[in-house]
């Protein structure tokens, strides 16, 4: 079965929103999960977070950055064209429940798995404070989205390009130190970020989770390709999260794991690359 792209738009330089008409995966997605695809029968299987799905239309919405070469392949594709795979939803759904107040923090392309979140969240009865950040103003991503679905929403810019010059972590400290009752505090973005952000946060007393990113292959729990180590055991991201305590989180091995094939993925981006500028593609 082929899953065709409803929609497909540059929404910041090299990052994607494609819309896929997929009702089954709609029909059964919550906040907090992921779907795998494949482009085409020989093409590697990737994970995306489920950005957005409507239900009742049968559609799920994915974003992604330019990264690899199935990335880069998956940017070239237009509405109208059709995916080989699109499976899911897969993954443990977030935590959602009525808590008070939450702060969501999104970093970069995290801004992304944090929107169906603040929905939820706000759906649920809790006040959604949202902090987004980018490292300039062309690279922030649903601002306009975030801002209807939280209580307060932040903007922060390395570069000061737009909102707070500075981190999201200066925003989120500066909330925990307003005296503000903050009940949990969920961190979705690269993997240093999130680190960071939750060795600020740990000095309140906070709930505190991240959503991983580790490398995946089946998405079932059956390679454990996904392994992180959490409270000193070891987890498949794949079903048992992505979503766990941050104060738990082996960041360090979880990083190191990452770049594992990092010399692998250059040489299959500059291969593509190659192959495309001779029209092989």
């Amino acid at each position: 079965m082929a899953y065709k792209i409803l929609e497909k738009e540059e929404i910041a330089p090299s990052v994607h929103r494609m819309v896929i008409d997929a009702p089954d995966v709609a029909k059964a997605a919550k906040a907090g999960q992921f779907i795998i695809l494949r482009i085409n029968e020989r093409g590697e299987r990737i994970p995306l977070t489920i950005a957005d799905f409507e239900k009742e239309k049968g559609t799920v919405t994915v974003i992604f950055q330019e990264m690899g070469k199935t990335t880069k392949q998956l940017a070239k594709l237009s509405s109208g064209e059709s995916l080989e795979d699109f499976v899911g939803p897969l993954g443990t759904p977030a935590d959602i429940k009525k808590l008070g107040t939450v702060i969501l923090v999104g970093g970069g392309v995290g801004v992304a798995p944090i929107y169906p979140q603040a929905n939820a969240y706000t759906k649920a009865g809790s006040k959604v404070i949202s902090i987004i950040g980018a490292r300039n103003k062309d690279l922030l991503i649903l601002e306009e989205e975030m801002k209807k679905a939280s209580s307060e929403l932040y903007i922060t810019t390395d570069d000061g390009s737009k909102g707070h010059h500075g981190f999201v972590t200066d925003v989120m400290k500066k909330i925990l130190d307003s005296g503000e009752k903050v009940a949990r505090i969920v961190i979705i973005g690269p993997p240093i970020m999130m680190k960071v952000a939750a060795g600020v946060a740990s000095a309140y007393d906070v709930e505190i989770l991240v959503s991983l990113n580790s490398i995946m292959v089946d998405g079932t729990g059956m390679c454990g390709g996904c392994r992180v180590t959490v409270d000193g055991k070891t987890k498949f991201t794949c079903v048992d999260g992505p979503e766990f305590d941050a104060r738990k989180v082996d960041f360090v091995q979880l990083m190191n794991r990452l770049a594992m094939y990092r010399g692998d993925e250059t040489k299959a981006v500059e291969k593509y690359e190659e192959e495309c500028r001779c029209g092989l593609h």
